[in-house]
């Protein structure tokens, strides 16, 4: 692993950095490597606990796995970095139900598939790195390329799939429903995950967007989405959070009007320095929509949608970008305009919504499920990044022993914008091949640092 390290380090400063990395083509794959685990044993750690007070720190372990054999279509990647998501929070602590049960299902699926199923899951859904090796049937991609990878993981022996991936009746995502993950020194991937690195950002920048920017870019982008628009208004739950900074970002570009809502005069702060205008602290305006455990509030619905009218000079939203869940689903049902649409994905406060039909249907308001992106979505999403329209949002940074330390502040959100972890990357700021460009964005790519 030290000798695939300097070969990717001997990259740094090179006038030819392509030349360096295809030595990596005759290097050894090392037979294991350090990877970040929950283990089949521990899976009942925290039964009758409150889930705010189970803590990743104790499942998540770093320990040394075996490298497993690639199959074809598949490429095994050197991970320089990668981040914290929150499927990987809910991984640790074994909820809604823990992933050895999904590894099971796949692992019953083939022979080559069988390899997943273990008594360990190496965890990640993001990953930034240089490929190793590919295996049987790989053209696109060879030894020595700088990539990230997104993290659909799909079959496509099914017609379903062949309109849009996400509905293939084998669609996973990596690192979660699937093992070998990206919070590792080394992961395995379908060489279809694959998409080109970010010239100008360095590794943990470049890991970073991978998961929640490809989720956004579907969720308000796409057509399989709210398919936004010039001049809509979007409400954007978390707005300068993991997934709702990319939100931000792409309404912003998208001619959008966001109205931005946050739980802090900071996240607000970043918000505008992303170039939102419109922006509603809901702790500072004492905003609670529910009044106890099982009734919401409905005033409360009336008093946010006439704070929002407020801003927008009193047009209500086009579209909401719902990810809270439970918390907030009813308010985002009852504000969203006439004819508008509500869509919805993760429910990181709660997966059991409830809200008031009346609203919905009476007023021809449509909600949208969206999870993920296909292979095209991602790729855009990248793209955007790529030429730097879209920005990171790393806010910190821990080395791979610390993962469980990351996981922990994303559940108990004391973080801003997205976690990143090095992995084989000694230090931030490595990676990064396009001075010029990076150059022209430095002070948006790094807004969100030490937030």
């Amino acid at each position: 692993m030290q000798d695939i390290l300097e070969a990717i380090m001997a990259a740094e400063g090179s006038a030819r950095p392509e030349r360096e990395l295809a030595g990596l083509a005759g290097l050894p794959v090392p037979e294991s490597y350090r990877g970040v685990v929950v283990r089949a044993e521990d899976t009942r750690m925290f039964d009758g606990m409150a889930t705010r007070d189970k803590d990743p720190r104790k499942a998540l372990h770093v320990q040394e796995v075996p490298t497993p054999e690639l199959g074809p279509g598949e490429a095994l990647v050197a991970v320089m970095a990668s981040a914290i998501n929150y499927n990987t929070v809910w991984t640790s602590i074994f909820e809604p139900l823990p992933t050895f049960k999904f590894l099971q299902r796949y692992g019953r699926l083939s022979e080559l598939t069988r390899r997943h199923d273990l008594p360990y899951h190496v965890v990640g859904s993001d990953a930034a790195g240089v490929v190793l090796r590919t295996g049987p049937g790989v053209t696109r991609w060879k030894a020595g390329d700088e990539v990230v990878a997104h993290c659909l993981s799909v079959e496509l022996e099914d017609a379903a799939g062949h309109d849009d991936t996400m509905l293939d009746p084998q669609q996973r995502i990596w690192g979660f429903e699937t093992n070998f993950g990206g919070l590792a020194e080394l992961c395995v991937v379908k060489a279809n995950q694959l998409m080109p690195k970010p010239r100008h950002l360095s590794w943990e920048e470049a890991a970073s967007p991978g998961l929640v920017n490809s989720t956004a870019y579907r969720q308000l982008v796409s057509h399989h989405g709210a398919n936004m628009k010039q001049g809509d208004v979007v409400l954007i739950w978390g707005a300068s959070g993991g997934l709702g900074g990319y939100a931000t970002q792409m309404a912003l570009n998208g001619g959008a009007i966001p109205v931005c809502v946050v739980s802090s005069p900071e996240k607000a702060e970043l918000c505008r320095k992303m170039g939102a205008e419109l922006v509603i602290d809901r702790t500072a305006e004492g905003f609670r929509f529910w009044s106890d455990e099982n009734t919401q509030d409905q005033d409360e619905w009336r008093r946010f949608g006439e704070r929002i009218r407020e801003l927008t000079g009193g047009e209500d939203p086009d579209i909401v970008f719902e990810h809270p869940g439970r918390e907030t689903f009813g308010a985002s049902v009852y504000v969203a305009k006439k004819g508008g649409t509500i869509v919805t994905c993760a429910s990181t406060s709660g997966f059991l919504h409830q809200y008031d039909n009346r609203y919905l249907w009476m007023h021809l308001k449509r909600i949208v499920g969206s999870h993920f992106a296909n292979y095209h979505e991602a790729w855009q999403a990248n793209r955007l990044v790529a030429l730097g329209k879209v920005h990171p949002t790393v806010s910190k940074t821990y080395p791979l022993e610390q993962t469980g330390q990351a996981a922990y502040e994303v559940h108990r959100n004391a973080h801003q914008g997205k976690v990143g972890v090095r992995c084989l990357a000694p230090t931030d700021g490595l990676g990064v091949r396009d001075s010029e460009l990076r150059a022209r964005h430095e002070s948006a790519i790094n807004r969100f640092r030490g937030h």
